[in-house]
């Protein structure tokens, strides 16, 4: 993860986060390319791209040179697009996607490895920035004696309670759908960096089964408010044909509404990942 010869990467804080120019996304990425952007992720953890004009098509496409594309568990993507997360906003919504804290589908067994989204449309009044927070960052911050007790701690991640009735708006009709529920270690190990980082949200994350409801709320309330300090964060404002690229393994986000009644509008695809370990 050396210097790059095929793109320009600029950090946007020491912790998490890079500006990264250079490159066409909707055009095939050659090896080195690929490696390099491949290479950013997993130092930055989550990566910018302005200027960026893909199809649905060309969107998948890179989103598939790192990984097998996942389909979203509830809500249905365009005609012809399952893969596709529609990612929308106007004066009509009742609420938005992401906002509150989490990372990607977390209730799934194996969660989403990285998410790609590609917004069109942004509110002319500013607003609807997307907040990163290194999860990695956050766990090397805890106290020793507080990262051996976490050690052997697991969690439950359930979509129910996020998703039931959510895309009624869509057509779906989910009074028999069962949606999914996964238990995964507290801290995890990132399959490729080897770092450890602190795997729960205040999204998905219901409870601790080792504890006692009122030690498990207890513990979550404090972990998920550590994760998001914001010393471990970057903000990303938004500009018209912007694309983020971030890695589910490594930071949580949290997608502002502070343009209401205004329009933000885009794609996003989610590259399927692995069992956190």
């Amino acid at each position: 993860m050396g210097a790059y010869e095929t793109i320009s990467v600029d950090p946007v804080t020491p912790r998490v986060g890079a500006l990264v120019s250079g490159v066409d996304l909707g055009g095939p990425l050659g090896n080195q390319q690929f490696q390099e952007i491949h290479d950013a992720l997993m130092r930055h953890e989550v990566l910018f791209f302005r200027d960026q004009h893909m199809s649905l098509d060309q969107h998948k496409a890179f989103g598939a040179r790192f990984g097998e594309l996942d389909v979203h568990p509830g809500s249905p993507g365009p005609d012809g697009h399952p893969e596709i997360l529609i990612i929308h906003a106007d004066e009509n919504s009742k609420r938005v996607a992401g906002e509150r804290w989490h990372s990607d589908v977390s209730c799934l067994p194996e969660p989403p490895m990285g998410s790609v989204l590609h917004l069109h449309v942004v509110p002319p009044c500013g607003g609807g920035d997307t907040l990163f927070a290194s999860a990695g960052a956050a766990y090397d911050a805890l106290s020793e004696p507080m990262k051996q007790f976490l050690a052997p701690l697991t969690a439950i991640h359930s979509g129910d309670h996020v998703y039931r009735g959510r895309y009624a708006h869509q057509g779906v009709d989910d009074r028999d759908k069962v949606y999914p529920e996964a238990q995964h270690p507290i801290v995890r190990t990132h399959p490729v960096t080897g770092r450890k980082s602190l795997f729960v949200n205040e999204t998905f994350t219901t409870r601790i089964p080792e504890l006692t409801p009122a030690e498990s709320r207890a513990l979550l309330d404090f972990l998920t408010a550590h994760i998001v300090k914001p010393e471990f964060q970057v903000r990303f404002k938004w500009a018209e044909n912007s694309v983020a690229f971030w890695d589910n393994r490594a930071v949580q986000h949290h997608a502002m509404w502070d343009y209401y009644p205004e329009v933000r509008s885009g794609f996003r695809v989610t590259i399927k990942g692995d069992r956190p370990f």
